[in-house]
């Protein structure tokens, strides 16, 4: 049971992720003409695209790919829930409500944990390779969050400390989760 819960978990995960980071990328304005955004772009058209169909783009956001994300975490928690079997004695509105939060809550922290990573790449290419074609992506991503930061907190001796104060404060965020 667990190994099945284990695998569902991971294949939900990876697709939620490839979902939200096509919805992030294009509200960022991230370009998507690079490796990243065509692996991103490729895997996840087969939901995307017919769901476009249903719900356009609206106020410079693709809200089909969050659309996608949140099916694809619906669908994992009310399998999960399912799985636990009477355990849960709850009516059907109480674990409607309750397969709702979980995805949703699940989505909130897989968009945090996105940004953290964007910004571990986007700190260690600073150091490593600045040109690689990874560097732009993670600056496009996470300039809206680095941005105000570094207006409050400027370059020590050449050193930005604006990534890890982004990364602080998203942990907190992470806390309330």
């Amino acid at each position: 049971m667990q190994a099945i819960a284990f695998l569902l978990d991971a294949i939900a995960s990876f697709f939620c992720t490839l979902f939200l980071l096509r919805f992030m990328m294009q509200a960022m304005r991230v370009s998507f003409a690079g490796q990243i955004g065509d692996f991103v772009v490729k895997l996840t058209n087969w939901a995307v695209k017919p769901l476009r169909n249903i719900v356009p783009g609206f106020a410079g956001f693709d809200w089909a790919s969050l659309i996608a994300a949140l099916a694809v975490q619906l669908l994992l928690s009310g399998i999960l829930i399912g799985l636990a079997g009477p355990s849960i004695g709850n009516d059907a509105g109480t674990l409607a409500l309750m397969v709702l939060w979980f995805a949703v809550k699940a989505i909130l922290r897989l968009a945090v944990y996105i940004l953290i990573g964007a910004l571990i790449l986007q700190a260690v290419l600073s150091w490593i390779n600045p040109y690689s074609p990874l560097a732009a992506p993670a600056y496009q991503l996470t300039r809206p969050i680095l941005d105000p930061i570094r207006r409050i907190v400027p370059t020590i001796s050449g050193i930005d400390l604006s990534p890890l104060i982004a990364i602080l404060l998203l942990q907190v965020v992470l806390m309330f989760l």
